[in-house]
Formats: C-alpha cells, sequence, structure tokens
C-alpha cells in the first residue's frame, strides 16, 4: 500500500513538471511566433494599402502640361513635365503623335489637326484660324508619364472673347448631310454612366480607313470642359462604344473618310440621369 501511494506521488509530480514546463518554455515561444507572424500581416497589409493608393493619386494626376499659342500663322503645341522639362518621349496614336481637337465657343467649329514636331516638345501646324475663343485638346501618349487632356483656353485676335449664346438643343433627328454623303446614328441607351453602343447608317462601300480606324468620335458636353475621344470596336464597321458619366447635353462629331475625303458629320443630344 506505501508503495502504492509513493508511487502515485511520483507520478502526480511528474505530470506536474511537464505541465509547467510547457506552460512556460513550449507555449511561450508559441505565443512569441504568432505574435510575430501577426506583426508581419499587418505590415504586408499596410504596405499593399500604400502601394494602391499610391496608383491611385497617379492615376488622376497628370504629370504632363500642354500649352497651345497662335502666333497668326501657326498653331504651336509646347509640353513640358512638372519640371518645365520638354516632354519628348510620344508613342504613336492612330498614325499620329499628336491630335489637336479645337472648337469655337459655339461648338460650331470643329477642327481635328495634327501639328508636326519640330523641336524637343514642340509641334506646329501652318494654319490660318478665324478671330475669337476656342478651346483646344491636345490628345497625346506620353510614354511613362501619366496625362490627361484638359480643355486650353486659346483666344484669337481682337474678338477672343467670351460672347453669350443659346444654349444647345438636342436634334429632334439623328441624321446628317453633308455633300450628298448621309449619315444617321444610332444610340442604344441615351442615359449616363452605363455603357452606349454608338452605331452609324451610312454607304459604307465608300468608307475607308482614317487614321488607322473605320472612323473617329469626339465628344463635349455642352461647356466643353469634358472630352471624350472614341474609336471602333471594329476594323470592319463604324461601331463604337463609350460611357458617359454626368448627365447634360453634349455635342458629338462622327469623323468618317468617303471616297478620299473626311467629314464631321455633328449631331447634338440629351444624356440624362
Amino acid at each position: 500500500m506505501k508503495k502504492w501511494a509513493a508511487a502515485a506521488i511520483v507520478y502526480l509530480l511528474i505530470v506536474m513538471g511537464s505541465y509547467m514546463f510547457y506552460s512556460e518554455v513550449i507555449a511561450g515561444e508559441q505565443q512569441t511566433t504568432n505574435e510575430h507572424r501577426d506583426s508581419h500581416v499587418a505590415e504586408d497589409k499596410t504596405s499593399e494599402h500604400g502601394h494602391h493608393g499610391e496608383e491611385n493619386i497617379a492615376e488622376h494626376e497628370s504629370q504632363v502640361e500642354a500649352d497651345v499659342v497662335y502666333d497668326g500663322t501657326s498653331i504651336v503645341v509646347k509640353l513640358t513635365d512638372q519640371q518645365g522639362n520638354p516632354v519628348d518621349d510620344l508613342e504613336v496614336n492612330h498614325e499620329k503623335l499628336m491630335h489637336l481637337i479645337i472648337v469655337d465657343e459655339h461648338l460650331a467649329e470643329f477642327y481635328h489637326v495634327h501639328p508636326e514636331k519640330t523641336g524637343k516638345g514642340i509641334f506646329k501646324l501652318n494654319k490660318k484660324m478665324p478671330e475669337g475663343t476656342f478651346k483646344a485638346f491636345v490628345d497625346i501618349k506620353p510614354n511613362n508619364l501619366s496625362y490627361q487632356v484638359k480643355p486650353i483656353t486659346l483666344m484669337i485676335g481682337n474678338k477672343g472673347t467670351t460672347h453669350s449664346h443659346q444654349a444647345l438643343q438636342p436634334d429632334q433627328s439623328l441624321t446628317r448631310k453633308i455633300e450628298g454623303y448621309e449619315v444617321t446614328l444610332n444610340m442604344s441607351s441615351q442615359k449616363a454612366n452605363v455603357p452606349i453602343t454608338m452605331s452609324f447608317e451610312l454607304n459604307q462601300t465608300r468608307l475607308e480607313p482614317y487614321l488607322g480606324a473605320m472612323g473617329h468620335i469626339v465628344i463635349l458636353n455642352e461647356e466643353a470642359t469634358d472630352y471624350i475621344h472614341v474609336h471602333p470596336v471594329s476594323d470592319q464597321e463604324p461601331r463604337f462604344e463609350t460611357k458617359v458619366e454626368e448627365p447634360g447635353i453634349y455635342k458629338i462629331w462622327a469623323e468618317f473618310k468617303q471616297n478620299g475625303e473626311v467629314r464631321a458629320f455633328p449631331f447634338v443630344v440629351e444624356i440624362k440621369k
């Protein structure tokens, strides 16, 4: 009986000693490991959040400034970075380094031209412009620099002032005829912030590629502050897809090359909520 009791006491001491060893040593090591792992998880999450934040800022910040002037006989465009250095590395976009869209204050005059490079960050186009107030949109794709197209006010001559004019009115018919060529615009929707497909009815037997595409679309809101340049989704037909974020009155210029001549067919539409 005494031997059994002694053995039981020894066994109990062994169990208690093992438990204390686990609590103080092994459990302590496991806690340290868990804390180390959790610390890395927290660091990874912080790093990931910061990285995405920098990307979002870059997406909304233009690193290139464009300046447009008219010297009486030519349009001159100057491109600089945020430090004032010339921006010279551009990607060819639809056969051109630069597309320059110019409209007058009434959105009645429309020019889609292509200044040629004459120096580092300098582009020039010999063109006689009428007097008035215009807005220019420099459409480029710089390499390794973010860029957003913004309206640039261009005042030419003594009449380079803002004049009051009637607001644009949506067209009752979306069919236009210029120089005997008829084009009809069909829109899948006229609602804001939803995908819109624009297709055109025209004589495609006379349709030719223009700047590497079967047509181009430029869209401006009534104030000429929102700019959209759309290319066809197909190389075979004039069908375009886009989205207009804000409701309002918009003017659309659809450019097509037919029988060797480029014509811009204008349409005014209302985009609703």
